[in-house]
């Protein structure tokens, strides 16, 4: 790994997400209007328990994770399709270096996206926080970092773009379903609560909604669990880069 090619990397990616002014307002506008969407949906609703406020946290968690899979994934394979990734790996440049600048540019932008989503969630839309705000932030960017890293992983496996949104009910769905979203965690069926506990998107939604919930002696005035959950969630994101790396192709077949 070289630090100056990561960081040219990264800023070729970065101009080049600027001057596409679509996928930057999909990456940066898309999750506050859903969040927005669901307010609206649930706002008349008379039974609190399943209105906005018990639901904005894990959507906080999911939407980063589902919208930055999505577009890394594409865009990646639309560098590979355009033949641009394959001229790029011809030069003196390592599989990590390459990873790790697309890593660094859609990161900078999954902490603008949920800072945004954030605000907007605890400001107009109202959304109650037991802990420190700060800590809503923290997560989020954590779990659309995660997005970011399973996108680029699975990205080696597709040859076209149409192959890599095929990658989302295989990747992304049993995560949503086994979150705790729909049912909680510890009343699935032992086999169902099992799978969910090796899914990182369980911790993602636990620690959102820990957050937004309870308080404790930890940093951010949480909880000290919600530091392991981000942990976990690191380390899936970590493993996501390193294997996207082992099994990124230097040549499209």
């Amino acid at each position: 790994m070289t630090p100056r090619i990561t960081f040219a990397v990264a800023a070729r990616v970065l101009t080049q997400l600027l001057r596409d002014h679509r996928t930057l307002a999909m990456l940066l506008v898309l999750p506050c209007l859903i969040l927005a969407l669901l307010w609206w949906m649930f706002d008349d609703l008379p039974a609190a328990a399943t209105g906005f406020s018990s639901l904005g946290p894990p959507l906080l968690a999911l939407i980063p994770f589902i919208v930055m899979f999505l577009v890394t994934s594409v865009t990646t394979l639309r560098e590979r399709s355009s033949g641009t990734l394959e001229r790029l790996l011809t030069m003196p440049m390592g599989k990590v270096d390459l990873l790790l600048g697309y890593a660094l540019t859609f990161g900078l932008v999954a902490a603008v996206q949920s800072t945004l989503a954030v605000l907007l969630s605890v400001t107009l839309l109202g959304l109650d926080v037991a802990a420190d705000v700060w800590m809503l932030v923290v997560v989020a960017i954590a779990d659309a970092v995660l997005g970011t890293a399973l996108g680029l992983f699975v990205s080696a496996f597709a040859r076209t773009e149409f192959q890599a949104v095929q990658f989302m009910p295989a990747v992304v769905i049993p995560q949503i379903l086994l979150c705790g979203l729909f049912v909680p965690r510890d009343a699935m069926p032992p086999v169902l609560g099992a799978i969910s506990d090796v899914l990182p998107l369980s911790y993602a939604v636990d620690a959102m909604s820990s957050v937004a919930g309870t308080t404790g002696p930890a940093l951010g005035s949480v909880e000290t669990a919600v530091w392991g959950d981000i942990a976990v969630i690191v380390g899936f994101a970590v493993a996501g880069l390193v294997l996207g790396a082992t099994t990124l192709r230097r040549r499209t077949a």
